[in-house]
């Protein structure tokens, strides 16, 4: 019983202000993509899953919204700390999934593995939460958009090397396609299906 309530530990200690707090910060990332915000560590899982991923998925996910896990997150404390923080339910495969969580960057499914949504309902589509090591340091990627004035640039550290094929491709499937949110440390940055990736980056 011990080992279970420390595996249930670190979940918002205040839930209903602290997801509100951390809900509203997505929102202004998705709002105004590639720029960094720090939403602090509102939550401090006992389990793998990185502080900031973990606030993320305990303010978006619930009960009707199937979440997939890669291989480093797919065990069974995980599960049983997101299934009592969230009520989630998990998916069999990214394509089931309204939210994935990834701790793989390097390794993560392609972006057209996730549902896609469809004309009609381009709503049903993969919001993948990627747990990275940095929001700065990598290959510089620029943005376009709405919500950017003229161009946002990001360099992020651990995404997978065909990324900006992968991010172009699931731009041109527009309004279908996958939604990213990038954590590292205390911060988020998102990268909405509208951003387009300039030419000539990377």
């Amino acid at each position: 019983m011990q080992r279970e309530s420390i595996v249930l530990e670190g979940g918002f200690t205040d839930p209903v202000i602290e997801s509100q707090a951390v809900f509203r910060a997505l929102m202004d990332a998705m709002a105004h993509p590639a720029r960094a915000y720090r939403i602090g560590h509102h939550a401090a899982p006992s389990v793998p899953i990185a502080a900031t991923a973990a606030a993320v998925a305990c303010a978006v996910v619930d009960a009707d919204t199937p979440v997939w896990l890669d291989g480093a997150l797919a065990i069974d404390a995980v599960r049983t700390w997101l299934g009592f923080h969230t009520g989630a339910r998990f998916a069999n495969s990214p394509g089931e999934a309204a939210f994935a969580l990834i701790a793989d960057g390097a390794g993560m499914p392609a972006l057209q593995r996730f549902a896609q949504g469809t004309e009609e309902y381009p709503d049903r589509s993969s919001t993948v939460i990627l747990q990275l090591s940095a929001l700065d340091g990598g290959d510089a990627l620029a943005f376009e958009g709405p919500g950017i004035r003229t161009r946002a640039t990001i360099a992020p550290v651990g995404l997978p090397a065909e990324f900006p094929t992968q991010w172009r491709a699931n731009r041109a499937r527009f309004p279908r396609g996958v939604d990213l949110i990038l954590t590292a440390g205390d911060a988020i940055a998102c990268l909405p299906r509208s951003a387009r990736l300039l030419a000539g980056e990377n």
